[in-house]
């Protein structure tokens, strides 16, 4: 790969007709990209068992996976904007990513098996702040909540598409070694698409590196209050595991019903991917308080409410998602300066994953003791976020 000439800047020197093209072409990328590692987490678990671990194996395995993918982000993302070299912290991240997933099928222990799974969420912590800083700067032009919203979209196609194309290969008598190795097709496709986007836009910022001077200065108030917001709603955000758990366990949900809930929200976080992220770009900050205000109502409804109420709630849920991966990811350009995008987003996607596992851990905990308590936990870290958004949109004013 010949040196990159990348340095961050506030504007892109191309046509919008580039930039939808660009945008799109990271979009299959990570279309592909989901359909692999999506398609092996839904069944990574059982897979384990199969070889032999315990279930206390499992839960630390996912548990240390998610905690280093998130906390490498922190590091990735400083090194992007101190080296600079964002295509290839990408190309690395990628295929670290994505390799470590048909190789499972050569996993003869539990032991093997669980050090492949934690290189996958370590590769995807390794690209996802440089492919960010990339995807923000190329989307400028067209607006930075749009060309977010079109990537969530086909992001959420193809983690809907991978454990559908798994579930397929085990139809058809398939084994766990027979489905990881078919995902090295798509991993294979995603790496190809990649090399396209590079060759296609190999300088997305148009200046040479030496015009901007990387800067030691903090983040600012509003950018504090932001990522304050961001923890809360990822706090209060329950996962679908439990979510689902709580379906079989009350009968609300027949379990045959629970995955296609599941493709439903994911098919409603795509749309809502787009609709927010246009309106991101025309309302700017108030839209954020609408996609909370929306999601925050899924928790009675899936919690308390029957089939049909469960079902709304679900569709609500897949509001809050859709608009986390997009609308909230674009906000993070216009709050600190292009220089630092690379450790904000490493910073933003740690915090949000550290407050995600605390608020799932202490939600387990009141599942048990009240579902009311849960319900009322979930809803008011939610809205909590609203006065906190409105504090940072306030000091990015002034």
């Amino acid at each position: 790969m010949e040196k990159e000439t990348d340095s961050v800047v506030a504007a892109c020197d191309i046509s919008n007709s580039a930039v939808i093209k660009f945008v799109v072409v990271i979009g299959v990328v990570s279309l592909f990209a989901d359909m692999t590692h999506e398609g092996a987490r839904s069944i990574t678990g059982p897979f384990l068992s199969v070889l032999g671990a315990s279930g206390a194996i499992v839960g630390i395995v996912a548990g240390f996976g998610e905690l280093i993918g998130n906390a490498l982000r922190l590091a990735s993302g400083y090194l992007a904007d101190k080296t600079e070299k964002y295509w290839a912290i990408i190309f690395i991240g990628y295929a670290m990513n994505l390799l470590a997933v048909p190789l499972l099928a050569l996993a003869g222990h539990w032991e093997i098996a669980a050090v492949l799974m934690i290189m996958e969420r370590m590769g995807r912590a390794i690209r996802n702040p440089a492919r960010d800083v990339i995807l923000s700067c190329a989307s400028e032009k067209i607006g930075r909540g749009w060309g977010f919203g079109i990537h969530e979209a086909m992001d959420t196609i193809g983690a809907v598409i991978g454990p559908l194309l798994v579930a397929g290969i085990f139809f058809w008598k398939g084994t766990y070694q027979t489905a990881f190795g078919w995902l090295l097709v798509p991993a294979l496709m995603a790496l190809g698409v990649l090399f396209t986007a590079y060759t296609l836009y190999p300088s997305p910022y148009g200046l040479e590196s030496a015009s901007i001077k990387l800067e030691s200065k903090g983040f600012t108030k509003s950018f504090w209050f932001y990522i304050a917001a961001v923890a809360c709603i990822a706090a209060g955000y329950a996962d679908f595991p439990l979510v689902a758990y709580h379906f079989k366990k009350v009968a609300s949900v027949p379990e045959h019903w629970i995955p296609i809930f599941y493709a439903v929200a994911m098919g409603v976080a795509a749309v809502a991917a787009l609709l927010f992220g246009r309106l991101f770009d025309r309302l700017g900050f108030s839209i954020l308080i609408v996609s909370v205000l929306l999601s925050a109502l899924f928790a009675p409804l899936v919690f308390i409410g029957g089939f049909y109420w469960a079902l709304a709630g679900m569709a609500l849920w897949g509001v809050g998602m859709g608009a986390q991966e997009s609308i909230m990811r674009a906000a993070i350009a216009d709050l600190v300066p292009p220089q630092r995008l690379g450790f904000a987003f490493g910073l933003f996607n740690t915090m949000y994953g550290v407050a995600w596992f605390l608020g799932s851990v202490f939600m387990g905990i009141l599942y048990d003791a009240s579902i009311a308590a849960l319900v009322v936990f979930s809803v008011a870290a939610q809205l909590l976020a609203i006065p906190v958004i409105l504090a940072s949109l306030k000091t990015f004013r002034s």
